[in-house]
């Protein structure tokens, strides 16, 4: 493989995008050759990178929002490749980049190529993989209910809006955990499964979540006995949540759970999630807040 040869596996939408035109142009003039290759429909995202580790590029970007990142994770995920992946964070919520301390700016983040590569872990549910977090309950309808249009007009507050909105609507899921040494059982507003710390356009699920230590971080908000106590709570409440840290967890619901995977919907009576250490190469500040070991 060459060492300064990357393929850019950018979102359709973001073809005309003079931030990232500019970026690509600024690394290409530092050495690194950069081919670029757009998305069109479902299933191109891991249709690229099955071509790029083919033709033996050393580097993929991911450029576009959580889905897109989530799909090139997990299709590398997939192919145990040595290849590197470098973040490009061009959606609403960016929620796994921000948490990870990736620059927004297209050219900051592009300029991480220069980063030794650090490798972390994945999530898997199932045969899929996901790179941020699972989550359950409101949130997830929440997020699976933010249309294009209001996320274009009001950015990552277009969540906030949504789940405003849809206050009435909040019920609560019957869940039993069941993880090494762990098990939970209730009602529960909110649920994190968590490689990365936010999901939902910035709502700290797992705030302490490490992508390099092997585990996933569970965060629980259990159902309150009043709807003004739930509220309260949400809006600025830590006291009610019930945490953990393990290598697997297992999810059940008698009347089944509707989880958002990155964006990707699952739904499911009993679902099993789990760590896979060290799946994936990846390009971070050296300083990341999800590095357990800052280099």
């Amino acid at each position: 493989m060459s060492e300064r040869k990357a393929m850019l596996v950018l979102h359709g939408k973001q073809a005309m995008n003079e931030d990232v035109r500019a970026a690509v142009g600024i690394m290409r003039e530092q050495g690194w050759q950069i081919d670029v290759r757009l998305t069109w429909e479902g299933g191109d995202a891991q249709r690229l990178v099955t071509e790029a580790l083919a033709a033996e590029y050393s580097h993929i970007i991911a450029g576009g929002g959580d889905g897109t990142l989530r799909d090139i994770a997990e299709a590398m995920g997939l192919a145990a490749t040595e290849a590197s992946l470098v973040l490009l964070p061009l959606g609403t919520a960016n929620d796994f980049a921000k948490a990870a301390g990736i620059p927004l700016e297209p050219a900051q983040a592009l300029a991480l190529l220069d980063q030794p590569a650090r490798a972390i872990d994945l999530g898997r549910a199932g045969d899929q993989l996901f790179l941020n977090m699972a989550t359950g309950g409101f949130g997830s309808q929440v997020t699976a209910n933010t249309s294009e249009d209001l996320k274009k007009v009001l950015g990552a507050a277009a969540y906030l809006f949504t789940g405003l909105s849809r206050f009435t609507e909040l019920q609560a899921a019957a869940v039993e955990l069941t993880g090494p040494d762990f098990h939970w059982q209730g009602e529960v507003l909110a649920l994190g499964i968590g490689n990365g710390r936010q999901a939902g356009g910035g709502h700290e699920l797992c705030p302490e979540a490490l992508a390099d230590d092997g585990l996933l971080d569970i965060g629980i908000l259990p159902a309150p006995q009043e709807v003004v106590g739930a509220l309260k709570e949400l809006i600025g409440g830590e006291g009610l949540y019930v945490r953990a840290r393990l290598p697997w967890v297992e999810v059940k619901s008698a009347q089944g759970l509707d989880i958002n995977l990155d964006g990707e919907p699952m739904h499911g009576e009993s679902l099993r999630f789990e760590a896979v250490p060290a799946a994936l190469r990846v390009h971070l500040p050296a300083d990341s807040p999800l590095l357990s070991r800052p280099g």
